[in-house]
């Protein structure tokens, strides 16, 4: 079968890629102009716990040494500290008896870039081919072609092709999908710098700062090595930022939170504009769309790449599907259900709560004492939290199974991410349960307390361990069977069935053969696959 064509090798172009390859999947990535990739500090990504977890599954090594956690979030308002919220890494640190919030990972674009290059350039599976501008693009029942031009001008066959080419995409503009939306919802002027602060290692914001020049916004977010994003909010439509008016505002806020202005180095600067847009279509035939190519939002903390790493991981186990097993129409529009209804449902919490922030008046002042929720809903955007940043749920999604007598509820409700627990395989390997996605099957994970004691050569015979067992065996699509001591809500024997990105499908009071395999079949695409190839076996015949 021919390879999947991703078009475009930013972020999201380059974990699609490796993602697919992780399942089995070549693919040939086009891209238009490598040399992108410039080195720009200023201009960095806000990884969430979940999509960090996924490009270091996939082999990116930047994350470590060129990325930073946070270890506390601060608000501060005019003077006043309004919250302090301590931040670590998850499973580490506690305040209170409860587990500290995962702190996101701040790293540079570039430096993310050119990890997931160099997993790239370790993975067979992936061909990249520079300075290949798609300038035509045509589809029949069996797959997608395209034609480069100058200097590579050639003819590609794919299966399968995503644009991943941008906001400014090539592929959108050839399917001739419409990008609506608001132009110049925020503007920041940004600056990366090194210097030391009174908070090291604090992410800050601090709205109304009491210094001239500080406007309605400024942040502060912490990078290695000492260095410092800040950023400052900006009328929609002002007068230009200027290289002496920005300077004025660095030593004027770092004088405003130090006393005096400390020495700093210059490493960086800009200024940015954010627009919220998205595509009125993800899919058109053999064609989709993903990360700034589909969607663009960035105001009030949101991140655009880190939606685009979503988009990637929840298609790529659904080409792996269809390129394996055959297409099912149903698995494939899921994309589109799932990930255009949650970007949309981001954008219309950031649409709706911009009035109520950056307003100066309206429905601001009819909030009394909301100093401390409007810091709460800024964290949220910030800090993954709420609607403004919180994983996606999928619990609507054509995928998900008909809740059925045997469901049980557990911690996690189902269609959202589960929770990260120890799990050993039945030869023995205990690994962290996020380590066991995007392998190109499903996860069935038996909750057993206990067996940490047990003894893995009898696993197979042990309690209910052989029913379960033929029962994963005989689901019509490939699974992997798990064992964990506990999940968080979950009773003895329970049985959670988890999809390859991570999302809980169903989670079932003991092991019930019938209801696992239906469920397993709604993942897949159910019966409207099998139909088709009954279809096509008659048309043969």
């Amino acid at each position: 079968m021919d390879p999947v064509i991703v078009v475009g090798a930013g972020p999201v172009g380059l974990t699609l890629s490796l993602a697919l390859a992780a399942q089995g999947v070549p693919c040939v990535v086009l891209d238009e102009d490598p040399a992108t990739n410039e080195t720009r500090p200023a201009r960095t990504v806000v990884l969430r716990e979940d999509t960090a977890d996924l490009v270091e599954r996939l082999g990116c090594k930047t994350l470590g040494h060129e990325g930073t956690r946070w270890s506390g979030w601060r608000s501060v308002r005019r003077r006043q500290v309004v919250r302090e919220l301590p931040l670590g890494v998850l499973g580490e640190g506690s305040r209170d008896g409860d587990p500290l919030p995962p702190s996101p990972v701040h790293l540079p674009q570039h430096a993310l870039t050119r990890g997931l290059w160099d997993a790239v350039a370790a993975q067979d599976l992936v061909r990249v081919v520079p300075f290949s501008r798609i300038d035509t693009l045509e589809q029949d029942a069996a797959g997608v072609t395209v034609h480069t031009r100058e200097p590579n001008a050639t003819w590609w066959r794919g299966s399968y092709l995503v644009g991943c080419d941008g906001a400014r995409s090539t592929v959108r503009k050839l399917l001739d999908i419409r990008f609506p939306g608001r132009t110049a919802v925020e503007r920041h002027a940004v600056a990366a710098l090194r210097t030391e602060l009174p908070w090291p290692g604090q992410a800050v914001l601090h709205r109304l700062p009491p210094w001239r020049g500080g406007g309605d916004e400024v942040t502060a977010r912490p990078l290695p090595d000492g260095a410092w994003r800040l950023d400052w909010l900006l009328p929609p439509r002002g007068e230009l930022v200027t290289p002496d008016a920005l300077i004025t505002r660095i030593r004027d806020t770092l004088a405003g939170w130090c006393g005096e202005t400390p020495p700093y180095e210059l490493l960086d600067t800009g200024v940015y504009t954010l627009h919220h847009r998205l595509a009125l279509s993800w899919r058109a035939g053999r064609a989709f769309l993903a990360g700034d190519a589909a969607h663009l939002l960035g105001a009030l903390g949101t991140q655009g790449v880190d939606e685009g790493l979503r988009d990637a991981e929840n298609l790529a186990w659904k080409l792996a599907e269809v390129w394996h097993h055959g297409p099912s129409e149903v698995l494939l529009d899921s994309y589109q259900a799932e990930r255009r209804a949650a970007v949309a449902a981001r954008l219309r919490a950031a649409d709706q709560s911009l009035p109520i922030l950056r307003g100066s008046g309206g429905l601001r002042t009819l909030l009394p004492g909301s100093a401390r929720g409007h810091d709460a809903l800024l964290a949220d955007g910030h800090l993954g939290h709420g609607p403004l940043g919180a994983p996606p749920s999928y619990a609507h999604s054509p995928l998900a199974p008909p809740r059925a007598e045997a469901h049980t509820s557990v911690g996690t409700p189902p269609g959202t991410p589960v929770a990260d627990v120890r799990v050993t395989a039945p030869d023995g390997t205990t690994v962290r349960l996020r380590e066991r996605l995007g392998l190109g099957h499903l996860l069935v994970v038996l909750v057993a307390p206990g067996t940490g004691v047990w003894d893995r050569r009898h696993w197979k015979t042990a309690g209910v361990m052989p029913r379960l067992a033929e029962a994963v065996e005989a689901l019509p699509v490939s699974s992997e069977l798990l064992v964990t001591e506990g999940y968080p809500g979950a009773s003895a024997h329970t049985v959670l069935l988890i999809r390859p990105d991570g999302h809980l499908v169903a989670s079932f009071g003991g092991v019930r053969p019938q209801e696992l395999h239906a469920a397993a079949n709604t993942v897949r695409g159910g019966d409207v696959r099998a139909s088709a190839r009954s279809d096509r076996t008659a048309d043969v015949n």
